[in-house]
């Protein structure tokens, strides 16, 4: 989403040290875009180091080819405890000489006592190269925190940008997170289930569904049953297939699929969620954690087996279907072979991909991304006898993108944020 705010391209210098998470305490670490090697979290502290090198070679790419570069951190800068080998916060800002501007979310509670706070506990070297605040998502009259802002101002020593209101529109952008899939319910609409897995990834595949008017779509979260008068149930991507096929059969969701799919409900996988419904996903080698071979859902007449090589790719792809175009991406590992590969989801230039059951009610694809395409979308929940708006989803977004930038203009001083790039 920020590439498409950006107008430009997405690029792994984007996000140059990526964490895929496996466990609860390990991932796997790539960097610019390669996995280079897989370790708990006390093991990656001490490879963090070392890895400010590529971050830094990134940032300079991205100087080069662009105007302005805007860094997110990434967790707090107040974060002490893991400072002397933090490469995303103030241990950046130090190493890049890059001004730091705090972004305080109102809507949380507490924001007095976390910029106040921060200041308190970093080192003043660090707090030297903070250059002011902004407070986020503020709802009600803002003059009502004036007290507040100006406290916050006189404790610290820093200059505040401005108080942004509450953006409406932010639900129509990209999830930032999975949380944000989850608010908008439309009961009475036709009703679509998506899984929240431990280890969900992608799941910015859902946003188009969420915006269409006739889709009630709903997160089924931990604990939570898969509901009965769903039409449709998404398995999204995950980091870790195998981990999150233990943790889906630890909710009973397995069983909840099979009743779904006796009551003629039809099912869609999308990546990870595709290696599931098949037979069984392998991974001889530990690639995504330790070896060994889970069995699958069965929904589908395909094996999986893991493999080192990664494919991420851009693609344009025909639905088998309904002959819709498709434009979506890949980014995955894994071979996923079998019977019902001879029923393919889609074609890439003529060449089959994904798995149809024979029934026809359970899909299986490698494609993200795909539920932006507007015809293929269409045509997709018609089979589905689910109205669909003709609306286009990427104007849709850009719209919303237009209207946040107003809205930061009119309330933010941006001008003097901007002044502060070097």
């Amino acid at each position: 989403m920020q590439a498409l705010a950006a107008g430009v391209e997405p690029h792994t210098d984007m996000n140059p040290v990526l964490l895929k998470p496996e466990t609860d305490v390990g991932a796997q670490i790539i960097v610019h875009g390669k996995r280079i090697a897989t370790a708990r979290a006390r093991e990656y502290a001490g490879m963090k180091p070392s890895l400010m090198t590529p971050v830094l070679e990134s940032f300079g790419r991205l100087k080069d080819r662009a105007d302005l570069v805007l860094v997110e951190g990434a967790g707090s800068p107040a974060e002490v405890n893991l400072r002397k080998s933090d490469i995303a916060n103030m241990g950046f800002a130090r190493r890049a000489d890059v001004p730091v501007v705090l972004v305080g979310d109102i809507d949380r509670g507490g924001v007095i006592a976390q910029l106040v706070g921060i200041q308190a506990v970093i080192d003043p070297e660090d707090a030297a190269m903070i250059q002011g605040f902004v407070i986020n998502k503020f709802r009600g009259d803002p003059s009502l925190f004036d007290d507040g802002y100006r406290l916050i101002e006189a404790r610290t020593g820093w200059r505040g940008f401005g108080v942004l209101p509450w953006f409406v529109r932010a639900g129509e952008l990209p999830a930032e997170d999975a949380l944000g899939l989850g608010e908008a319910r439309k009961p009475g609409q036709c009703k679509i289930a998506f899984l929240a897995l431990s280890r969900i990834a992608n799941f910015d595949d859902l946003d188009p569904l969420k915006l269409e008017p006739g889709v009630d779509l709903v997160m089924v979260r931990s604990g939570e049953a898969i509901p009965g008068d769903a039409k449709l149930v998404i398995l999204p991507g995950s980091k870790s297939t195998r981990g999150d096929l233990a943790f889906l059969r630890a909710q009973g969701w397995d069983i909840d699929l099979l009743a779904h799919h006796r009551r003629g409900g039809h099912v869609l996988g999308l990546c990870g969620g595709y290696q599931m419904l098949g037979e069984s996903v392998a991974d001889p080698d530990g690639i995504e954690g330790p070896s060994g071979e889970t069995p699958g859902l069965g929904l589908l007449d395909v094996t999986t087996v893991m493999t080192e090589q990664k494919t991420l790719t851009r693609v344009s792809a025909v639905h088998a279907a309904t002959g819709q175009p498709i434009s979506a991406y890949e980014i995955h590992i894994g071979r996923t072979e079998g019977a019902d590969r001879a029923r393919p989801f889609a074609t890439l230039d003529g060449v089959a991909e994904g798995a149809v059951s024979s029934d026809r009610r359970v899909h299986g694809s490698y494609l993200h991304g795909l539920f932006a395409s507007d015809e293929f979308r269409k045509a997709f929940l018609a089979q589905l006898d689910i109205p669909a708006a003709d609306q286009p989803y990427g104007a849709r977004v850009e719209g919303a993108l237009d209207a946040l930038a107003e809205h930061i203009e009119a309330h933010l001083d941006v001008e003097a944020l901007l002044a502060l790039a070097r």
